[in-house]
């Protein structure tokens, strides 16, 4: 018994979970060990992030921060690539791969098969994750057979924008005022306001009403199958059925909702990387003119804490004054129960 008791002292701390926030003893045990860590875990856990209000209510607000312990905006504070530094003298690890592929970092929203709609507040200063509103119920995603919830992990990438005022050229409608969305397909089930690194493979152009919304397809490079993938063929090639599944999931996901069938553009045809990667770089642009007042943002919130060049750049002072007042406005007696109907599975003939 004695020698168990040992053993355990002797057992090192296990790494916390990328994207969550390190208290108490944890905290000063794993300071320690962050040695041990491979360049792209540590590149992982430089964010960390902070829950306010109850899951489940309206309230609900998820908070980032750096590795100096900041509060940042997930929307305009952390690098599009991953090989990026930021600002103020804090680098980014690099993210390596085997391939010569460029990496971008990810806020995962939604992780797989779960409901809530949960997005980056894009109105709000600091961007904090929230559950969408529709109605002034909070939103949840249908099951529709044989899909439960978000069928990959479902976020966004930083620093790139869907200019609502510009009209795409391929596709012919203006964006949708967001982030650009990812689809990330690999084998793990990520947490909500963890960062990960991904190599693109393809895209997916959506059409939700008139709006261009683009869905990347990508995989996480610390995916075990991720050396096998490199373009959107290869999704098919190791993930067969996977990029059909994904195409009716979002033409069919607002139908038990009473609306129509969505639409795509290219007839629902899945573009290649090197097209996704177009996309990227020309919302990464329109990204950099709404952070330097060169492009009408209308309700979009820009307050950063790292794009030092831009008007809207506030100290980490300001940040944490931001984040104090957002908290003392939370009402912790609002109601926090789950939608039970995310259970029901939806039958749609098609």
């Amino acid at each position: 018994m004695r020698a168990l008791r040992l053993l355990r002292l002797l057992r090192p701390t296990p790494a916390p979970r990328p994207g969550l926030p390190l208290r108490g003893a944890g905290a000063a045990a794993w300071a320690g060990r962050s040695w041990q860590l491979s360049p792209l875990h540590r590149a992982m856990s430089q964010y960390s992030t902070e829950e306010q209000g109850r899951p489940c209510s309206a309230q609900y607000r998820l908070y980032f921060k750096n590795v100096a312990g900041h509060y940042i905006s997930p929307f305009h504070d952390i690098p599009l690539k991953a090989e990026s530094k930021e600002e103020n003298g804090i680098p980014a690890k690099k993210a390596r791969t085997k391939e010569h592929e460029a990496v971008f970092n990810m806020v995962v929203e939604v992780p797989r098969w779960t409901n809530a709609k949960m997005e980056i507040a894009t109105k709000e200063p600091l961007n904090p994750i929230k559950q969408d509103i529709k109605k002034g119920k909070l939103r949840y995603v249908a099951n529709i057979f044989p899909h439960k919830g978000y069928i990959w992990n479902y976020g966004a990438l930083p620093q790139t924008w869907e200019d609502p005022l510009h009209k795409d050229t391929t596709t012919n409608c203006c964006g949708d005022n967001d982030p650009i969305d990812v689809c990330e397909i690999g084998s793990k089930v990520r947490a909500r306001g963890e960062i990960i690194q991904v190599k693109i493979l393809g895209v997916l152009a959506l059409i939700d009403e008139g709006e261009t919304d683009w869905k990347l397809i990508a995989i996480s490079v610390d995916d075990p199958e991720a050396s096998k993938f490199h373009n959107i063929d290869d999704v098919r090639k190791y993930k067969p059925n996977y990029l059909e599944a994904t195409l009716d999931w979002f033409r069919l996901y607002k139908v038990p909702d009473g609306k129509p069938e969505n639409k795509f553009a290219f007839n629902g045809e899945f573009k290649d990387k090197d097209f996704a990667l177009q996309v990227i770089e020309s919302t990464h642009k329109y990204w950099k003119a709404l952070l330097h007042k060169k492009a009408d943002g209308r309700d979009i919130n820009c307050v950063n804490v790292q794009v030092c060049d831009s008007p809207f750049c506030c100290s980490e002072e300001e940040a944490r004054s931001i984040v104090q007042s957002a908290s003392t406005a939370v009402n912790e007696d609002s109601n926090s129960k789950e939608d039970e109907d995310i259970h029901r599975w939806h039958f749609i003939k098609y």
